[in-house]
């Protein structure tokens, strides 16, 4: 017979924390650092390299903050249609009927 209580499954933590380098989410800090060693590469700049993998990082540190899965989020947006298009404003005619009591 089963007890009362139910099934109980065990739960890990570790299996269940997000993936994340130094507090970022792990892809937001790989964009972070490939887009610095991108801008070091092209512009032969160690500080303009340097500075924009900083900011990225932060950046990604704040958005991980916000949701850990906001990178896919943001790339599955596209595929959606969007439910208000305020360029696409159509004017809408409101008649207000008044109700006398003196019919």
């Amino acid at each position: 017979m089963k007890a009362a209580g139910g099934r109980t499954n065990p739960t890990f933590k570790t299996m269940n924390r997000p993936l994340t380098i130094l507090g970022a989410e792990r892809r937001l800090f790989f964009v972070a650092l490939v887009s610095g060693a991108a801008i070091f590469t092209l512009m032969h700049s160690l500080l303009g390299g340097i500075g924009l993998f900083v900011v990225s990082y932060f950046a990604s540190r704040k958005a991980t903050k916000y949701d850990i899965e906001i990178l896919r989020v943001l790339l599955n947006s596209s595929k959606f249609r969007r439910r208000y298009d305020p360029m696409q404003w159509e004017p809408t005619e409101i008649r207000i009927v008044g109700h006398d009591a003196k019919r």
